[in-house]
């Protein structure tokens, strides 16, 4: 159970990270706090353990927070699975904030196949 709990917690954070660019050049471990409400100690062991992985790089001057090319795809690939699980579940009834609420939960979870099955589901 806690690889599936470190999986999940690096992929919010990812993704946490890539919505946060969309709207400020400049993301800090602060700003990820606030977003996600978390304190300041877990999610600097959190945003570590994406610099330990390669995903992320760290200003160490101005504390910014940067995508390398494989934590960027990582992100983008991790929102992409979110965005279609979220219109798979608005199509089958769900109303928009139960659906996002829900896919934020799920994209950690559900296979590549199924993946490509909610993607088929969704182009029809």
């Amino acid at each position: 159970m806690a690889i599936k709990r470190t999986r999940e917690s690096e992929e919010m954070y990812l993704e946490t990270i890539l919505l946060l660019h969309k709207n400020s050049a400049n993301v800090r471990a602060v700003d990820v706090c606030e977003e996600l409400g978390y304190v300041k100690s877990s999610v600097s062991r959190g945003i570590n353990l994406l610099k330990d992985k390669g995903f992320i790089t760290i200003d160490h001057a101005t504390g910014n927070i940067s995508f390398t090319e494989e934590g960027k795809k990582k992100a983008e690939g991790i929102y992409e699975r979110h965005q279609t699980l979220t219109k798979v579940l608005i199509k089958v009834g769900a109303d928009k904030e139960l659906a996002e609420e829900n896919a934020c939960r799920i994209e950690h979870v559900v296979s590549d196949e199924m993946m490509d099955v909610f993607r088929k589901f969704i182009s029809k």
